[in-house]
């Protein structure tokens, strides 16, 4: 071992980056700092299979919506003159044209919502204030309606040639519908970014574990993620903790746009990540103020980030959520958005250490005595402490984040509960 590498496992993490520093020294290494063009190219796709992709390009309505002027109301398409004056003691008498004819004076055509509006019409008069002479085929109005009254004019939804969304817009079910009814049958997307995922240690075997072995799941875990926040995870068979075939492994994923290891990240004797990633390319960060989850190790090989996360399981969600997650932004050219948050009164105190970031794990239970302008609920810590204890975070309800300068959040206080899992 060499001597730099010799002082660094004795002395062990005496300085940790802060978070928010890491990150941005992630960004810059990962695509030159925050950019609204995405890294990883783009593609043209069917629209039915856009839903979750992020737009490469503006996009502009191709044409308007309505594209024709139709009813907004069940009933009577007239002319609006026609009604003038028209009440329930001196309703005006129409004739009631052909359905598929043109409305003219003194005559009204029968329209349901969304039909078109016949020739010569501008105005509905709802079926509620008409009484149909049908024997003489005739119409009484006792409602006089204003011109353009119940119609949808053209474009009235969208209109042709308006801006829609913004390059970086990720889309939903709604704006594929719409997409549609303004004329896209493909759109230009970025292409999702690719993650080679190796879960790493002599000790990890899938089924059946002996005693001192551990079923793999963070590997597991990580690839599921990755694949609900809208990229491709390749999950690899389990690599033993040996200097040459982590090399391996790594080079192997290079042709991803993301490599993500877990476990072997931190200065212990079978911690060989960050010497590994040294080795083939540059070690931007190695200990962060984070807890659970300080021992990350964040890198760069020939271009391509490489996060070597925590082997326990709770530290290795929690680095996935703060430095993966925000990398797979930056490659599809978006930026890292908000988890939804939930406030609720907290019941214990939630202890911290300055300079950290604590991620405290809760459950939500709704508080029955709530006045109206206090939290609905409250947040009970699952633990304060246990990075190894996957039950924690997978029956937890959400997590608390402690700022770096705070020394813990008193009982009582009312706290944001990020639902990181739900989020996309």
């Amino acid at each position: 071992m060499e001597g730099a590498d010799r002082e660094r496992k004795e002395a062990g993490f005496k300085e940790r980056t802060p978070v928010d520093e890491a990150r941005r020294i992630l960004s810059e290494a990962a695509v030159g700092g925050e950019s609204d063009e995405p890294s990883t190219g783009t593609e043209t796709v069917p629209l039915e299979r856009a839903d979750g992709r992020v737009l490469a390009a503006p996009i502009t309505a191709a044409r308007n919506v309505p594209h024709y002027r139709r009813a907004a109301m069940d009933g009577y398409a007239v002319r609006a003159t026609d009604t003038f004056g028209a009440s329930d003691r001196s309703p005006e008498v129409l004739r009631i044209g052909d359905r598929d004819g043109a409305v003219g004076p003194d005559r009204a055509v029968r329209v349901h919502t969304g039909s078109a509006l016949p020739d010569g019409a501008d105005a509905v008069v709802m079926i509620e204030h008409v009484e149909e002479l049908e024997d003489v085929g005739e119409l009484e109005v006792d409602d006089a309606v204003a011109e353009g009254e119940n119609v949808a004019p053209i474009g009235e939804d969208v209109a042709e040639g308006t801006q829609l969304y913004d390059a970086g817009h990720r889309l939903r079910p709604s704006d594929i519908g719409l997409l549609r009814s303004v004329g896209y049958d493909r759109l230009e997307v970025a292409q999702r970014p690719t993650v080679g995922v190796v879960p790493t240690g002599e000790e990890l075997v899938d089924t059946d574990p002996g005693p001192g072995e551990v079923i793999e799941t963070n590997g597991l875990t990580v690839s599921r993620m990755v694949e609900r926040w809208g990229a491709d995870a390749t999950y690899r068979d389990v690599v033993t903790d040996d200097a040459e075939s982590l090399r391996v492994a790594i080079q192997r994923d290079l042709t991803k746009d993301v490599v993500v290891t877990t476990g072997g990240s931190s200065v212990g004797e079978r911690d060989l990540l960050p010497e590994v990633i040294d080795d083939l390319g540059e070690v931007l960060v190695h200990g962060v103020g984070l807890k659970p989850g300080h021992p990350v190790c964040l890198g760069i090989v020939e271009e391509t980030p490489v996060l070597a996360l925590p082997g326990y399981p709770v530290a290795c969600i929690v680095n996935a959520v703060q430095f993966l997650r925000p990398t797979l932004r930056w490659l599809e050219g978006t930026a890292p958005d908000p988890h939804p948050t939930t406030p609720a009164v907290l019941e214990r105190k939630i202890p911290s250490e300055p300079g950290t970031r604590t991620f405290a794990r809760v459950r939500l239970e709704e508080r029955e005595d709530a006045a109206a302008d206090e939290p609905a609920f409250a947040a009970t810590p699952t633990r304060a402490s246990g990075s190894g204890v996957l039950s924690s975070v997978a029956l937890a309800d959400g997590w608390v984040v402690v700022d770096d300068d705070r020394e813990g959040i008193a009982e009582g206080e009312t706290v944001a509960v990020q639902d990181w899992e739900s989020h996309p």
